[in-house]
C-alpha cells in the first residue's frame, strides 16, 4: 500500500484560522505513524474555507474545509486510518463531488498551479512538478533572443497594472548597453483587499526564482533584487529557503547548470510605502534612498538600479514565466481575448460570499467571476459595485457587469486591472464614503513630491470629507472633477496620475449619491454618521435595556420593560445599540 499524504494549508489565510493548532494535533495524532506524511502547503485560493486539510488515500484525494481539532481528529480516525471517507466538509474532491469543485472547474491556473499542492519548503516537490525543467531548457537549448520572442509571441503583458508587453520590456533591457544588468521582481504588493503576491511568494516561491533566472538569462543579467514589504514574515522565509534551496542545487549562483550563465538572487525588505510600486521609487529605495519617483526618461531598461540596465516585473508576471517556457507560447495564447491573454489572478475581498483567490482565463466577464466563482453577494443583498485596481483604480457598477475582464474593456470603464484586487461592494455602501477611504489611503501615501498629487489630493479629500457631513454644495462636484483632472495631468508618476480614478467613477456611476448627499442631506446606504440617525420603534421595544447597556456614550434611557429613547443630540452613530437589540427595534434613518 503507497503512503498517505495529508496536507495542511499554512498560507498566512490559514494560520490567521487556525490553522496552527490544527497541524500540532495532526502531528500529535500521526507521531510513529511511517505510512502517513504530513505536508505543509500554501494557499489554494479557498481562503473562505480555512483551514483546509487535505487527504490522498489510495490513489483518491479529498480535501476538507473549516477543519477544528475536533474535527481533524475525526478525519484521521476515519479517513487516514481506516480509509472511509467523511461525507461532511468536502471542499474538493478528486471524483468532482466537493462543494467547491464546479467553482474551481471555471479556473485556469497557472500562476496557482502550485499553490496550496507542495510543499513551499520543498524543492523536491518544486522539481517533481516539472520545476526548473524550464530553466535547463532556456541555458541549454534558448538564445537571450529566443526567449525574449518566446514570451512576447505568448502575449504576456504585466500583471503589475500597465499591462505592458512582457517580451518587449525584456528586449528593451537586452539591448541597453552595459555588462552589468538586474533583474528586479517587485513584490511590494500595497493595495488594500489584495494578496495575490502574498500568495504565491508562500506558496510557490521556486516559480518567482526559475522566472526571474530566465529573464537574467534573456537581458544579460547576473544579479537578482525581490524588493518584498516587510510585512510579509511568511513570504520571506519561505523565500530565503528556496533561494538556499536553489543555489545548492545549482539553479543560483555561478555557472548555472553547467552552462557559463550566472545569476544570483537577494531580499530587499521595504518598508510598506505605496509609492514605492512605483518603477522608479522602488529602485530608489532598494539603492538606499527615500522611495520618491524621478523624471523618465530614462527608462530602468536604460538607467535603473544604481545606473545599470534594470528590468522589473512583479509576482504574478514572473511566475508565468517558467509555464509558457515549457508549453509554449501558443499554448498560453489559447486563453484570453484580444490583446490580453493567459490569465489573470483575482483576490476577491470585500461583501463577497466566497473571499480569496481565483485565477481565470482574461476575457471571462466580471459577473462570472464574482457570482459563479465568487458566490455573490452575502446575506441576501444586492451588489453595487466592484473596485478594481484598488486606490489607483475605478468603481464598476452594476450595469457594466457583463463587462469582459481584459485590460482595454475595464479601462473604458474608468478602473484599470491594477494587480488584481477586486473589493466588491453591496448596497449598504456609500459610494462617497468609499471614495474618500481610497483618496485618504492615497494621500496619506503620497510621497509629496508633486504639488498637484500633494495639494491636490488634499483638497479633494476636504471635499469629499465636506460632502460626508451634509456640508457640501451643488459646485462641488464640478470642483472635484476639476480638480482629478489636473491631478491627473499634472502628477509625475503614476500614484498622482490615477488617484483621481475612484472619484471620477464614483461621479460618473454614482452621481446620484453625491446629490443626495448634498442637496437632501442624505446618506441612502445610511452610513455617513452626520445624515444618519437612529431611532427605537416604541411598537417594538420591549424594555430589556440591552441597547442602553451597549451604549458607550449613555444615549439611550429608559425603564425596564416600557419603550426606550435615543438622545439624539448625544448619540454617536455607533450602531452597537442596533446590533444588541433581539427584536430589531432599532432602525436607521
Amino acid at each position: 500500500m503507497s503512503k498517505t499524504i495529508v496536507k495542511i494549508g499554512m498560507g498566512s489565510c490559514g494560520i490567521a484560522a487556525g490553522a496552527k493548532p490544527v497541524e500540532a494535533k495532526l502531528r500529535a495524532l500521526l507521531e510513529g505513524r511511517d505510512d502517513v506524511e504530513l505536508k505543509k502547503v500554501g494557499c489554494i485560493g479557498l481562503c473562505f474555507q480555512e483551514p483546509l486539510v487535505e487527504v490522498e488515500r489510495d490513489g483518491d484525494s479529498t480535501l476538507y474545509g473549516h477543519v477544528t481539532e475536533s474535527f481533524v481528529e475525526e478525519i484521521v480516525r476515519e479517513h487516514v486510518f481506516e480509509g472511509k471517507k467523511l461525507s461532511k466538509n468536502i471542499v474538493l474532491a478528486q471524483d468532482g463531488s466537493g462543494e467547491e469543485n464546479p467553482r474551481m472547474d471555471k479556473q485556469v491556473r497557472i500562476v496557482l498551479r502550485n499553490c496550496g499542492v507542495i510543499d513551499p519548503e520543498n524543492i523536491d516537490e518544486y522539481i517533481a512538478n516539472e520545476g526548473y525543467d524550464a530553466l535547463k531548457k532556456v541555458v541549454s537549448s534558448m538564445t537571450p533572443e529566443g526567449v525574449y520572442t518566446e514570451v512576447l509571441e505568448s502575449g504576456l503583458r504585466g500583471r503589475g497594472g500597465a499591462g505592458f508587453p512582457t517580451g518587449l520590456k525584456w528586449k528593451f533591457a537586452n539591448l541597453a548597453k552595459g555588462d552589468d544588468k538586474y533583474v528586479v521582481c517587485n513584490a511590494d504588493e500595497g493595495d488594500p483587499g489584495a494578496f495575490m503576491d502574498r500568495s504565491v511568494l508562500e506558496g510557490d516561491p521556486h516559480s518567482i526564482i526559475e522566472g526571474m533566472a530566465i529573464c537574467g538569462f534573456a537581458i544579460g543579467a547576473s544579479h537578482g533584487i525581490i524588493y518584498c514589504r516587510a510585512e510579509y514574515p511568511l513570504a520571506i522565509k519561505n523565500l530565503n529557503t528556496a533561494i538556499k534551496q536553489a543555489k545548492d542545487r545549482g539553479f543560483l549562483g555561478e555557472n548555472i547548470l553547467g552552462s557559463g550563465f550566472s545569476f544570483d538572487l537577494k531580499i530587499k525588505e521595504g518598508a510598506g510605502a505605496f509609492v514605492c510600486g512605483e518603477e522608479t521609487a522602488l529602485i530608489a529605495s532598494i539603492e538606499g534612498k527615500r522611495g520618491m519617483p524621478r523624471p523618465r526618461p530614462p527608462f530602468p531598461a536604460q538607467s535603473g538600479v544604481f545606473g545599470k540596465p534594470t528590468n522589473i516585473n512583479n509576482v504574478e508576471t514572473f511566475a508565468n514565466v517558467a509555464w509558457i517556457i515549457r508549453n509554449g507560447a501558443k499554448e498560453f495564447s489559447k486563453y484570453g481575448i484580444g490583446k490580453s491573454r493567459g490569465t489573470k489572478v483575482f483576490a476577491l475581498a470585500g461583501k463577497i460570499a466566497k473571499g480569496g483567490l481565483v485565477e481565470v482565463p482574461m476575457g471571462m466577464p466580471i459577473r462570472e467571476v464574482i457570482f459563479d466563482i465568487g458566490g455573490g453577494i452575502p446575506d441576501g443583498k444586492k451588489y453595487k459595485a466592484v473596485q478594481m485596481g484598488g486606490p489607483s483604480g475605478g468603481c464598476i457598477p452594476e450595469s457594466l457587469l457583463d463587462t469582459p475582464v481584459d485590460y482595454e474593456s475595464i479601462n473604458a470603464t474608468g478602473a484599470i486591472m491594477g494587480s488584481g484586487g477586486m473589493v466588491v461592494m453591496d448596497e449598504a455602501t456609500c459610494m462617497i464614503d468609499v471614495a474618500r477611504f481610497f483618496l485618504s489611503f492615497v494621500q496619506n501615501e503620497s510621497c509629496g513630491k508633486c504639488p498637484f498629487c500633494r495639494i491636490g489630493t488634499k483638497r479633494m479629500l476636504e471635499i469629499l470629507d465636506r460632502i460626508t457631513k451634509g456640508e457640501g454644495k451643488e459646485s462641488d462636484v464640478d470642483l472635484l472633477q476639476e480638480l482629478c483632472l489636473q491631478i491627473r495631468d499634472g502628477s509625475l508618476c503614476g500614484l498622482g496620475q490615477t488617484a483621481p480614478n475612484p472619484v471620477l467613477t464614483t461621479i460618473k456611476y454614482f452621481k446620484d449619491e453625491y446629490m443626495a448627499h448634498i442637496v437632501d442631506h442624505k446618506c441612502p446606504a445610511k452610513v455617513c454618521p452626520a445624515l444618519i440617525h437612529y431611532v427605537i420603534d416604541p411598537k417594538k421595544c420591549i424594555g430589556c435595556t440591552k441597547c442602553a447597556r451597549s451604549c458607550p456614550v449613555k444615549a439611550i434611557s429608559g425603564e425596564v420593560k416600557k419603550p426606550h429613547v435615543i438622545d439624539d443630540a448625544v448619540c454617536i452613530r455607533c450602531g452597537k445599540c442596533k446590533v444588541s437589540c433581539p427584536v430589531a427595534a432599532i432602525s436607521v434613518e
